[in-house]
């Protein structure tokens, strides 16, 4: 059977290193800004010592040719003025400061306001609240009949409490989880309206460096708060949340103003698409006097977010790709060591073994382990994947099917 989400949809569809530590939005340590570099002298710097001593004269000389030409000047109008009959005052009407009759200039195709005009009414802020803690944070229409996209962080604190969704207009309904993952931290909220604005989603792979981002929601409670950018760079290996549900994020980093009340908000491009879901900002560590946005933002390619969002809304669950194996943290050299292999697992059937290292995955060099899992992450259950690895002094290529997990509700 179709899915309603899908089908609105496709109707609506127009024709590696490690970053720095970043942290989930509605709660982080304070970020710090960089060092301000030492500024110089604007002025240019004389070699000739007679030089410069001539600089002053010659500045003198064109001070008072100046002040001669505006003085003949003054002189010649005055005595010509003096001479000639008093005029009237002229009269000028001038428009009024609002209200004109003229139109407004229409503004261009591809412009912030045209994109803020087409994706802002699919905009909702996200409240969760249990035992009474909470926060705030943001989601995006897809389906007219009321599911809604956010980060997973941003409903946690509700799951056992009360989560609300607020519209444009300002009214609000009280939302329920159909499903999410945490992996990919996605959830996916139901509230009971009809005929609602939605976005349109675009291609995270057409996304080029360079391209505008536009970022919407509600940053510190702010609603309707509209950031632009660039697209800053692709395929930032980013892990969010804590050890009990991390998440592992091959992000498309922007430099549009994202702040806390911004997660699980749209990242959209030129043509008011949306090409991600902001989920992270960037951090300079705890104890420093700067909060917010640095230019250093990370969202979940909208691609990943597709796949995720239908299963979810099909069957109330989600699958994340699997290896079957364990990663060596302590590794401290370029790749990621396998520190175990799951028996009768993916890996295990394509023969990898403990203490092998994974230099590429699909050509991709891998820097690390978070860089390992996250190039895993953006692949999907069933997807065949080839791997570069280094056995001792050798060095083979495996290929393998990935496997899947299932999240639940």
């Amino acid at each position: 059977m179709d899915d309603p989400w899908t089908a609105a949809l496709s109707a609506r569809q127009p024709p590696p290193p490690q970053g720095p530590p970043v942290a989930p939005m509605p709660s982080m340590a304070p970020p710090v800004g960089p060092p301000i570099a030492q500024l110089q002298s604007p002025y240019p710097v004389v070699a000739d010592p007679q030089e410069r001593s001539r600089r002053p004269w010659r500045l003198f000389v064109v001070a008072i040719a100046v002040a001669l030409v505006a003085g003949l000047f003054g002189g010649v109008v005055g005595s010509r003025l003096a001479s000639s009959p008093a005029q009237p005052p002229t009269r000028v009407s001038l428009a009024p400061a609002s209200g004109g009759t003229g139109p407004a200039l229409p503004r261009a195709d591809g412009s912030i306001a045209s994109i803020a005009r087409a994706v802002s009414p699919a905009v909702v802020s996200i409240s969760a609240e249990s035992s009474g803690q909470g926060g705030t944070g943001t989601g995006f229409v897809v389906s007219p009949d009321g599911y809604v996209v956010t980060n997973n962080h941003v409903v946690e604190s509700g799951l056992n409490g009360t989560i609300r969704v607020s519209f444009p207009d300002g009214s609000s309904e009280r939302a329920t989880v159909v499903g999410r993952n945490p992996s990919y931290d996605i959830a996916v909220l139901k509230v009971s309206r009809t005929e609602l604005a939605t976005v349109v989603l675009g291609d995270s792979a057409a996304v080029v460096v360079g391209d505008t981002a536009v970022a919407i929601g509600s940053p510190l409670g702010l609603e309707g708060t509209v950031t632009a950018g660039i697209i800053s760079a692709l395929n930032r290996p980013v892990t969010t949340g804590g050890e009990a549900e991390t998440s592992f994020i091959n992000a498309i980093q922007t430099d549009a103003p994202i702040n806390p009340g911004n997660s699980g908000g749209p990242l959209a491009n030129a043509r008011g698409e949306v090409i991600g879901v902001n989920s992270a900002i960037a951090t300079l560590g705890s104890g420093a006097g700067q909060e917010g946005s640095i230019g250093l933002g990370f969202a979940i390619p909208i691609n990943q977010v597709r796949r995720i969002v239908t299963e979810i809304i099909e069957t109330g669950q989600s699958t994340t790709p699997i290896m079957g194996v364990g990663v060596d943290n302590d590794f401290q050299e370029v790749g990621a060591r396998l520190r175990s292999v799951v028996a009768g697992g993916p890996a295990a059937r394509a023969g990898l073994a403990v203490g092998d290292v994974v230099l590429k995955v699909d050509g991709r060099p891998v820097a690390d382990g978070t860089a390992f899992v996250v190039a895993v992450r953006a692949k999907a259950p069933g997807d065949s994947i080839i791997l570069t690895l280094k056995s001792g002094s050798s060095t083979r290529q495996v290929e393998l099917v990935l496997g899947s997990t299932t999240s639940g509700p």
